[in-house]
């Protein structure tokens, strides 16, 4: 045979096994939510689900299940640890229970006491040394998990009230929905009745009276759920969630069999849902907002001044006490109080200019 023809022959074989060659198997990941479907942060779940199947060309596909669909939400973390489920989507602060660290990443009390807003965090987080901290957080857990920060959010509102309140104390004389761990431990320092419960039980808690008030997050959120049908007047200046962020946790085992090259697309996914869920709630929490105060008889009103007061010295007295117990939380918080020095002061200020535009904007409008 000539030389020509044995090339020839190695090349057709070449060009056959590359066309007969198996594909990559489909990889599903089933992961349960603290949430039903319906509630409005599985959108930007559902839009980084789908980042992550194109950028695979359909190799890893994650399913989202509802909340107690395989376990209670509460169990969620333990499952993922075990590999009962795939992964989990909750904020992290609801892991403050196993280490109290977790809520500086899920959120980080009155903004860390020094000022990070939710995109000063997403700074933090990227460069100033966060990243590396919160992936050493599951270990000082003792947890099995690999976790992606997804959806930062805030600041969160105050939340919703049947009548105005004018100071503290008449805040004090309700008992007020709060999230679980630290922030709503805080309320408690400050003599808040605060009750932790899960998002789908507020709404038939509050029609029985259980609880007189409450809050969840954001405009959007909020309607989603339907406060507006129970609540009247709410109060957007809140200092429990300057900085919330909802995470999704892949348990390691599930995580390791992935390839470097997946691995990899969902870290970027990540990334990007990092700005795209911001850029999100800016514009659904502007149009929410708008027809809450002026289709569905919301009233807007400020927060009482001594609220701020109150809490932010309940929030530093709760973080020196965690940093002077705990190794780890000192370590986070120190990285955060070291961003703060030399981030705040510059995003701050510019923030003012911005906000007393955007006020004045506001104001025009009415």
């Amino acid at each position: 045979m000539s030389i020509r023809k044995k090339l020839l022959g190695a090349a057709a074989l070449g060009v056959f096994l590359l066309a007969n060659m198996p594909a990559n198997a489909a990889t599903t990941i089933k992961i349960q939510s603290v949430l039903s479907n319906k509630a409005d942060e599985i959108v930007m779940l559902k839009d980084f689900a789908e980042t992550v199947s194109r950028l695979t060309e359909g190799e890893v596909n994650f399913e989202i299940l509802p909340n107690n669909s395989v376990v209670p939400g509460a169990e969620i973390m333990n499952a993922v640890d075990k590999g009962l489920l795939d992964g989990g989507f909750a904020w992290t602060h609801y892991w403050s229970g196993i280490h109290p660290a977790a809520m500086l990443f899920g959120s980080p009390v009155a903004g860390a006491g020094v000022g990070i807003d939710n995109i000063a965090f997403i700074s933090w987080f990227q460069f100033g040394g966060g990243q590396e901290l919160y992936d050493r957080l599951w270990g000082e857990m003792g947890l099995n998990v690999k976790g992606f920060m997804l959806q930062p959010v805030g600041p969160e509102a105050l939340g919703w009230f049947k009548e105005p309140i004018e100071s503290m104390d008449d805040f004090r004389k309700l008992r007020f929905r709060t999230p679980p761990g630290i922030p709503g431990q805080t309320y408690n320092d400050i003599g808040v009745a605060a009750v932790a419960m899960g998002g789908g039980d507020i709404l038939p808690a509050l029609e029985k009276g259980t609880i007189d008030a409450a809050e969840w997050c954001c405009p959007k959120p909020d309607s989603v759920f339907g406060f507006q049908k129970v609540l009247k007047h709410y109060y957007l200046q809140g200092l429990h969630q300057v900085v919330v962020n909802a995470d999704l946790y892949l348990n390691l085992d599930v995580y390791n069999k992935l390839t470097p090259l997946q691995q990899q697309i969902i870290q970027t996914a990540a990334d990007a849902s990092l700005m795209k869920a911001i850029s999100y709630r800016i514009l659904e929490n502007g149009k929410a907002l708008k027809k809450l105060t002026t289709e569905d008889g919301v009233i807007l009103h400020d927060t009482p001044a001594d609220y701020f007061t109150e809490y932010m010295a309940a929030a530093n007295a709760t973080l020196e006490k965690n940093a002077a117990e705990n190794e780890f939380f000192s370590e986070v918080w120190d990285s955060m109080k070291a961003f703060a020095e030399d981030a705040v002061p510059f995003w701050a200020g510019a923030q003012t200019s911005n906000a007393a535009l955007g006020n004045a904007f506001a104001k025009s409008l009415k």
